[in-house]
């Protein structure tokens, strides 16, 4: 069995620094609950929780507070629009490029499709203080089955522990509640592609008893280095 892919051997060039930049930018640095001087969007609460969705979609209660968003949940619903955009634009290249074949293809356009909706929601929530998607290249691993799954598996694996890694520093329940929603699909979409990989044997689709949070900084430089992002 190859080892698996992580995000350290995907890196190419270090090509996307910018996106580290652009969500710092957008949001400044985070703050704490309790540091938290409760600057906020304008107009964005309840943009999405009066709306409601299909039985089955997920909970859009991302709207926070009554006047708006805190800075710091700004800063994190950035971060994760930043993944989101990553594995929304891996997964809908894949079904398009028609590579994959059988349980590999059903898993990718059923992902894309979930990574699209969750793509949708963030930038809906953010409005304008939303970081803007960037330029792609997946420099082939989209068209390779087996490639694609193990890229695929390093990425629902990191996206997992980037919202676990966020979770304490989220100051609006809704947003909490909204991202854990999030969370355990992602943890799905992990334990699915693992499964596909190893059909039930290694990898496993739950190996560990409990999940390492990763700090955002941990995986934005982790991420840059894919040089998968080429704005």
């Amino acid at each position: 069995m190859q080892d698996p892919i992580t995000l350290e051997t995907l890196d190419r060039d270090g090509a996307i620094r910018e996106l580290g930049a652009e969500a710092h930018d957008a949001a400044g640095t985070v703050e704490t609950a309790e540091d938290d001087t409760r600057s906020h969007v304008p107009g964005r609460a309840g943009a999405l929780a009066g709306g409601a969705l299909a039985l089955g979609a997920i909970p859009l209660a991302f709207a926070g507070a009554a006047n708006g968003l805190s800075k710091s949940d700004v800063k994190i619903l950035n971060y994760a629009l930043t993944l989101e955009y990553l594995e929304a634009a891996f997964y809908a290249q894949a079904v398009k490029q028609g590579k994959l074949s059988g349980n590999a293809a059903r898993f990718a356009k059923v992902v894309a499709g979930h990574e699209a909706m969750h793509v949708r929601a963030l930038k809906s929530t953010l409005g304008s203080a939303a970081v803007k998607e960037p330029r792609f290249d997946f420099m082939g691993t989209t068209a390779d089955q087996a490639t694609f799954l193990r890229t695929a598996m390093t990425l629902e694996d990191t996206g997992v522990s980037a919202y676990q890694g966020q979770a304490p520093n989220i100051v609006s329940e809704q947003v909490l509640a909204a991202a854990g929603a999030i969370l355990a699909v992602e943890a799905r979409h992990a334990a699915w592609v693992r499964y596909l990989l190893g059909q039930g044997s290694d990898p496993s689709p739950a190996p560990d008893a409990f999940n390492p949070p990763m700090s955002m900084s941990a995986v934005l430089s982790a991420v840059r280095g894919t040089g998968f992002i080429k704005s």
